[in-house]
């Protein structure tokens, strides 16, 4: 099998003769590494000397190292190229004029988990806008979306509840990489900023992680592993909740539960372990060493994924909201407010993008009713998402 080959791999091979004398900024993380786990500051730094004048940070730190949300990271000072590292997770979340000052171009190096709710494309659509504000250039060197290219579910943001973790009217899983979705968002949304990507090479959309032969690094502490990216899109949605999403575990939200939580009725209304396309649910106990009922026995569920053909991962965990909900009463409660920088609106609204589908849920009508709902959302993003494709389905 042919090995995939990232932007960043496919830059540093390539010449590019619109790099040489430009000053250049690096939007990067830990996961900015190439197939021999070389991370894209050194890198740049050995194509291009000197040329490497500022670099910038997403949720979680340059070093990933910062927990949870609203957990702010500080601007540094890189020690190995002397140069500024700006935290776009700080004081600020949009780039500033001082920021952009010293570079030509930003060049983007993330790991994107495919998931609207996934703070990193936010943060590079609001670069988007500072390049076209301040005349730069945005060069985004494309990464394989771990859960594929194809795979489209859940409901379209409503604009009412735009935030840091939903800026624009997409679905919870989008199907498209970050150099895609940002030449799509650039366009569509009217930013014009200059940009251009570098492409992949060797990907198909049908690809999960595991079929590209590239190394896994986190790309935030509470990703470990391409399995727990692969729930993500539908797990999330517990952060809003008091349950705990298995944060302060070995497996983040792949585990979840509670101390209130009676998994045996949970298992009764969905119909057994095996009930829901895709998966197998194990009743699990666990004691979370941070976050969410901290040093106290949980009990719940471990979801294992048996087959990725047929599951969805938001309506999974919808169905399990459901359920819990159902058998709960008054020990399950909705988060509250503030998250990810919304002091009013309840958290879940925001992560799902939507009060009328929380309200469906709460109210337990019928499941298939409010997944039938998505399907009009969902087929219009595929149709004016797919001119933006930059990848065919299959090779050749």
């Amino acid at each position: 099998m042919t090995r995939v080959k990232t932007g960043l791999e496919n830059l540093i091979e390539s010449s590019r003769p619109g790099l040489e004398k430009k000053r250049l900024g690096l939007l990067c993380n830990p996961a900015s590494v190439n197939f021999g786990l070389k991370h894209a500051r050194d890198l740049l730094n050995g194509l291009f000397p000197g040329q490497v004048k500022a670099l910038f940070s997403p949720q979680h730190g340059f070093f990933a190292e910062k927990q949870d949300n609203m957990i702010e990271s500080d601007h540094l000072k890189d020690p190995k190229l002397g140069v500024p590292i700006f935290s776009l997770y700080g004081e600020t979340r949009i780039p500033t004029q001082e920021m952009f000052e010293p570079i030509d171009i930003l060049l983007v190096d993330l790991v994107d988990v495919g998931t609207r709710v996934y703070t990193f494309f936010h943060t590079v659509s609001y670069c988007l806008e500072a390049a076209r504000k301040y005349g730069k250039k945005i060069i985004v060197l494309d990464r394989p979306n771990p859960v594929n290219g194809l795979s489209v579910e859940g409901n379209m943001l409503d604009p009412s509840f735009s935030s840091f973790v939903g800026r624009y009217p997409i679905p919870m899983r989008h199907g498209l990489t970050l150099g895609e979705l940002s030449l799509f968002i650039n366009k569509r949304f009217k930013i014009e900023c200059e940009l251009e990507v570098v492409k992949i090479s060797g990907w198909r959309r049908d690809m999960y992680h595991e079929d590209s032969g590239l190394p896994w690094v986190a790309p935030s502490p509470n990703l470990p592993t391409s399995l727990s990216a692969t729930v993500y899109p539908g797990q999330v949605i517990f952060e809003g909740t008091n349950l705990s999403e298995g944060r302060g575990t070995t497996q983040p939200f792949e585990l979840f539960g509670a101390p209130y939580l009676d998994t045996k009725a949970i298992m009764e209304i969905i119909g057994g372990p095996d009930a829901i396309p895709g998966t197998f649910l194990r009743p699990v106990i666990f004691e979370p060493t941070s976050n969410k009922w901290r040093e106290t026995a949980c009990k719940g569920f471990q979801i294992h994924v048996t087959d990725r053909s047929t599951y969805n991962a938001y309506e999974t965990s919808l169905t399990l909201l459901q359920a819990i909900i159902h058998s709960s009463g008054n020990a399950f409660q909705w988060k509250k407010p503030p998250y990810e920088y919304e002091f009013e609106k309840l958290p879940i609204d925001l992560i799902i993008g939507s009060r009328e589908i929380r309200m469906k849920v709460e109210a337990m009508e019928p499941l298939s009713e409010i997944f039938d709902a998505f399907k009009p959302g969902i087929e219009r993003f595929r149709e004016e998402s797919r001119p933006f494709w930059l990848y065919e389905e299959t090779l050749g």
